[in-house]
């Protein structure tokens, strides 16, 4: 997508978010809490840092168990949404900034401007950053492209009303604050909990 990444490290995380995870037994709740910015080689720095690394692994299921088993130790920096892209413009295959989908409307037509949503934005993760469940803004579809990573988990949109009434029966009292609270991608449901209420799910 770019013929060279030399400026990447110098682009600038305005807002790194610190992801403190509690819960247990597969079911969690994250808090972010804003950091200072940095700058994409100082987070790189602090990823492959010994505190921040990713651990040794087999395979992705050794992994991915790791992850779950480790959850609510050492809080990881999360680089999320930063406004833009890391195409160079002139690429037009699978280019988040120009998908010329009915979104483009709104921006061409209205001069609206709506980040996230017909604009695209940039995440930088470390060992264990997490996006936690959640429907997307307004319903609408999401179009992802993940440059570097591991598997991500999904639910067929036919069962995500399922999902929704499981999470408001683990979680009562986020539930009760709001109808449409995993909108706040705050929850975190594992796997194994899916498996046992018959939810399908799964890894892309």
């Amino acid at each position: 997508p770019r013929k060279h990444y030399d400026d990447i490290e110098d682009l600038v995380i305005p807002a790194p978010i610190q992801q403190m995870v509690t819960g247990q037994s597969g079911l969690f709740t994250q808090y972010n809490i804003q950091k200072k910015p940095m700058t994409v080689k100082e987070f790189k720095q602090l990823a492959n840092s010994d505190k921040y690394c990713t651990p040794r692994y087999i395979d992705y299921e050794d992994l991915e168990r790791k992850y779950w088993k480790n959850l609510t130790f050492v809080a990881p920096i999360y680089g999320a949404d930063i406004n833009g892209s890391i195409y160079d413009e002139g690429i037009e295959e699978w280019n988040i900034a120009h998908l010329n989908t009915i979104l483009d409307v709104v921006g061409e037509d209205c001069g609206i401007s709506i980040e996230g949503v017909n604009t695209p934005y940039l995440y930088f993760g470390m060992w264990k950053t997490t996006f936690a469940w959640h429907t997307e803004d307004m319903d609408l579809y999401s179009i992802n492209y993940l440059h570097f990573g591991e598997p991500k988990y999904a639910i067929p949109p036919e069962h995500g009303k399922r999902l929704e009434r499981l999470a408001q029966g683990f979680f009562p009292s986020s539930s009760q604050g709001c109808d449409a609270f995993l909108r706040h991608k705050m929850t975190l449901i594992s796997p194994s909990i899916l498996k046992k209420y018959g939810i399908p799910f799964d890894k892309v």
